[in-house]
Order: C-alpha cells, then structure tokens, then sequence
C-alpha cells in the first residue's frame, strides 16, 4: 500500500505533566483533590458544577461525577469515575462520558522535604480524526494547562492554610 494508502493517522494522544510543591502534609492534599467541592471552587471561572453522581464532598473508587461547566463558550459535560485509588499517595480518574475521544488523569502524592510533590499526568485525545488532532496542539493543551495550574494553585492556596478544614474534617 506504502504511499497510497488512504487509512487515516492514528489518533493523537497528548499528555500534560505537571508538579505542584505544597507546604501541607501528602494525606492533606490527596483528600482536598478528591473534594468535590473544592473543584467547584476552584473553577469558579468556568462555572462548573457537579451536577450526578457524587455532587458534594469527597469522591472515591468507584464512584462518578458528572461536571457541568462553560468551555469556548459552550455549556458542556463530562462524567469521570474514580478508577483506582491508593491513598494518600494516587488516585486515577477516567472520562466515561464527554467531549474527548479519551481522557486519563493521574494524580499522584509524594511526601518530600516536610511538604508534598503533588504531580499530574494528563492524557486526552479528541474526537474528529486529524482536524481533533490539530484541536488538541493548537487549543486544548494550552487550555487544559492552564485549567489544572488554576486548579493546583488553589489547592496549594487551600492546603497551606487553615482554609483546608472547609472541604475535609480531619488532617
């Protein structure tokens, strides 16, 4: 077939790392990110709710929460359930419902220097073949980017304070 194949390219997959340094305990920060509530705070700026699932308080393994939010102008929604869940050092949530043609979040918790490394790993691909590729290089990753550094500033800002005690009961 060599050079006249019509068989689309494989779809893309991009991936987002990212490394947040908080001055809080590894347990702290690893339940303040399985907050519902504090994710609703945190993306204030887009207006997202949970709307299903588990729509209050701390999601776990198994679970599911369906967001609601303004993205590019449009409302949108997108369902993740907790996969897998291994405190206070990972937790996994996978897309089940939504835009992307995949979606993959790794949050991981490592005690370091009296604080806590709290690392993202991001992957996430969209839907519509090459023109879902270029989506992704040219707009998504930016966006999503900034989304999660917005998200991890407030749980940093959140966990280095007393604030924390509004979204978990105990340190």
């Amino acid at each position: 077939m060599g050079w006249l194949s019509r068989r689309a390219p494989a779809s893309s997959v991009q991936t987002i790392q990212l490394e947040t340094r908080i001055a809080a305990p590894a347990r702290r920060c690893f339940l303040l990110a399985l907050s519902i509530d504090l994710h609703m705070d945190s993306a204030a700026g887009t207006s997202e709710r949970a709307v299903a699932g588990v729509t209050t308080g701390l999601i776990a393994e198994g679970e599911s929460v369906t967001w609601r939010g303004r993205h590019f102008g449009l409302t949108l929604q997108h369902t993740s359930k907790i996969t897998r869940n291994e405190p206070p050092a990972y937790f996994q949530d996978v897309m089940t419902a939504g835009a992307f043609k995949s979606f993959v979040h790794d949050h991981r918790f490592q005690e370091q220097n009296g604080g806590t490394v709290m690392s993202d790993e991001l992957k996430f691909a969209a839907p519509f073949g090459v023109l879902g590729s270029m989506v992704e290089r040219l707009v998504l990753r930016a966006y999503l980017s900034r989304f999660l550094l917005e998200r991890n500033n407030f749980v940093k800002q959140v966990a280095e304070s007393e604030r924390w005690r509004e979204y978990i009961s105990e340190n």
